[in-house]
């Protein structure tokens, strides 16, 4: 008997969604032991902090329910510090440091209660204290546009506080050279995102731990910096788009203090060179703090990562010979690299095997713990095709076909399967092509997907990255229908039955491109926009002016917020829509889901507004990801009619 498309008999459940290995994050080496995050859908979405023993026992460093998480910049990430005595780590419930004696395994909190919050750790061994990124939301009020305040400050064992660095609106990577007297750091100002541009500073620091000189390294209003890290020669290496690609430089400091002489003409002129020059991406958009592309195996090569047509890659770097060797692999995506006494550790995940933790070591990469069974087989899995296509405004946009696939389903003959468009979040961020259980999840049931790197996505350099500004609702929603389109017109889809799903800044592309084109006939929105100007005067400090560069300036360009408002444009969305919504999202607050949901219910459009009281930005808790999405399959499923009676 035939599988109607949509109906596939699958062997992926809701449930595995949240069975398979728990999502890990932040990996560390210090002495002989392995440290890393794992998020536990199980519990609650807790972040554990995990330790592995050289012989090869592991265990969790705090019990449940104690999470390691930051929640500066709303997103949070370097949440701990391992070191030989201490672990210091931000707690989730309180957000504040605590320190865990490595010996006697003690907590003990390190900052009073108040309402800050911190991330992004650095040890001053010398001086016995904790260097990190500190928010002080005392006096924030988001409602009257006054936020939180950023800063980079000194903590010692006491809990006494020095505040080193302020002044811009936010700071990141404060990392300290061998001899503890210099700190370099990124920082930047609305209405930059640092991806947009940063700058780098390197400050000198005297005996006391006072800061003495600053001396700005690279970076602008339109030159991107990441992860600024300290040779083992004391040699200030970096990450800069001002080549178009986030290439790898170094700053070598030839005075005799470190500052850069004053005058043009001397040959003590500090040198800055690029190590690795290459059209790749040794960056990705910096979302959360401690993003590591790159780290340094010894005094000569660099062990980093790098993307190349929305692909990553893994490589080793001779710095003398400012050459790269590509290290063979069968990765699609890899983050998270972290060195460590001649070792690299890093996260990777493959086509059939979701992320895990691997070290590589005299050019061999083993992974850290034996990777989890595959909970499918390979004849279910169906694997990304890189596509390319031509945007209806005469440009090409990027993304992965997946065609449906399952062993056990009996294919219908004279029949395409439905397709569901995928909009990834950001909107400056990239897809991923590794194993994905929730893409799985549809293909297995004979859903086709495309998940698109438009416009605006990382990957393809910063020309490509930047073809979004100014132009958010307009250049994603084309190339998300140029997409669909391309597919049917290559006749691999049913037209009928095209669907866009997203999350967060995917769910505003959604919601656009559902009001203003005619390309879909049914959405899911995740915790999306319906409302810029709602957005613009109702979020977080982070992003509370990146909207100046997607759209215009508010309250200047107040008409194109309104133009590109779904909301106000309800008359033209004539098609189904579900929304899935957290109700402690302080990001994209509910008002926006419950505001598109009454003006279709006031038009007898179907939909469905299923709320997580919860959860907040994104879904992190089991129950909440099973019921989310059977609730999204339930939904295409009765607007496509493929409910069996």
């Amino acid at each position: 008997m035939t599988n109607t498309y949509g109906n596939w008999p699958s062997p992926i459940t809701a449930e595995m969604l949240t069975q398979q290995s728990a999502k890990i994050s932040e990996p560390q080496a210090c002495g002989l032991d392995v440290f890393w995050l794992e998020s536990r859908p199980a519990e609650k979405g807790r972040n554990a902090l995990v330790q592995l023993f050289t012989n090869g026992a592991r265990q969790d460093v705090l019990a449940a329910p104690h999470s390691v998480r930051s929640r500066a910049h709303e997103y949070g990430g370097s949440s701990y510090l391992v070191t030989p005595e201490r672990i210091f780590c931000v707690l989730d419930a309180d957000q504040g440091i605590y320190v865990i004696d490595r010996a006697t395994h003690t907590l003990e909190a390190l900052s009073a209660p108040d309402n800050y919050r911190y991330a992004d750790f650095c040890w001053d061994q010398r001086r016995q204290r904790l260097i990190c990124i500190r928010e002080d939301h005392t006096h924030a009020n988001h409602a009257a546009q006054i936020y939180e305040r950023s800063e980079i400050v000194a903590i010692d064992l006491k809990g006494n506080v020095q505040v080193l660095v302020s002044g811009a609106d936010f700071y990141s990577n404060p990392r300290l050279n061998s001899t503890s007297d210099k700190l370099s750091y990124l920082c930047w100002n609305h209405p930059q995102m640092p991806w947009d541009g940063s700058e780098c500073y390197c400050a000198s620091i005297n005996a006391a731990g006072d800061i003495t000189t600053t001396q700005f390294i690279a970076g602008s209003k339109t030159e991107s910096v990441f992860q600024p890290q300290w040779s083992p020669n004391d040699e200030l290496f970096f990450v800069s788009d001002r080549n178009n690609w986030w290439n790898i430089y170094r700053h070598t400091f030839n005075s005799a203090d470190g500052n850069r002489a004053q005058s043009p003409s001397t040959d003590k002129l500090d040198i800055v060179d690029c190590i690795c020059d290459m059209p790749a991406e040794f960056a990705t958009p910096q979302w959360i703090f401690g993003m590591s592309t790159y780290g340094f195996l010894n005094h000569t090569e660099i062990f980093c990562c790098f993307s190349q047509k929305g692909q990553w890659n893994l490589g080793l770097i001779n710095i003398p010979n400012k050459s790269l060797t590509t290290i063979p692999n069968d990765f699609k995506d890899i983050a998270g690299v972290h060195c460590y006494n001649s070792q690299a550790y890093f996260l990777a995940a493959g086509a059939v095997q979701s992320t895990v933790l691997y070290r590589f070591y005299k050019h061999q990469i083993k992974a850290v713990l034996p990777a989890n069974p595959g909970l499918l087989s390979s004849d279910d899995i169906a694997q990304p095709e890189a596509i390319s296509f031509a945007t209806t405004d005469g440009e090409i946009a990027h993304g992965f076909y997946y065609a449906p696939k399952n062993k056990s389903a009996i294919i219908p003959q004279n029949l395409r399967p439905p397709l569901i468009v995928m909009c990834h979040g950001g909107p400056t961020g990239a897809t991923e092509t590794s194993l994905n259980i929730k893409i799985q999840f549809w293909t297995s049931r004979g859903f086709a997907v495309l998940d698109v790197n438009y416009r605006g996505s990382t990957g393809y350099g910063r020309e490509y990255r930047d073809r979004l500004k100014n132009n958010w609702g307009v250049t994603d929603v084309i190339d998300v229908c140029s997409g669909a389109r391309y597919l049917i017109e290559r006749g691999l889809v049913d037209k009928n039955k095209v669907a866009i799903r997203g999350s967060s800044a995917g769910g505003y592309t959604v919601l656009a491109a559902l009001t203003f084109s005619d390309t879909f006939k049914a959405g899911a929105s995740l915790y999306g926009i319906g409302d810029l100007e709602a957005l613009a005067k109702d979020t977080h400090k982070f992003e509370a002016r990146y909207l100046d560069s997607l759209v215009g300036e508010y309250p200047a360009r107040q008409d194109l917020y309104r133009a590109r408002s779904p909301i106000h444009h309800i008359e033209q969305l004539n098609c189904p829509v579900i929304f899935l919504q957290g109700l402690k999202d302080k990001v994209v607050p509910p008002n926006q889901a419950e505001a598109m949901v009454a003006a279709l219910r006031s038009k007898g459009i179907k939909t469905a507004y299923v709320t997580f009281a919860e959860e907040g930005h994104g879904f992190r808790q089991a129950e909440t990801i099973q019921k989310a999405i059977e609730a999204e399959l339930e939904f295409y499923l009765e607007v496509f009619n493929h409910k069996q009676a």
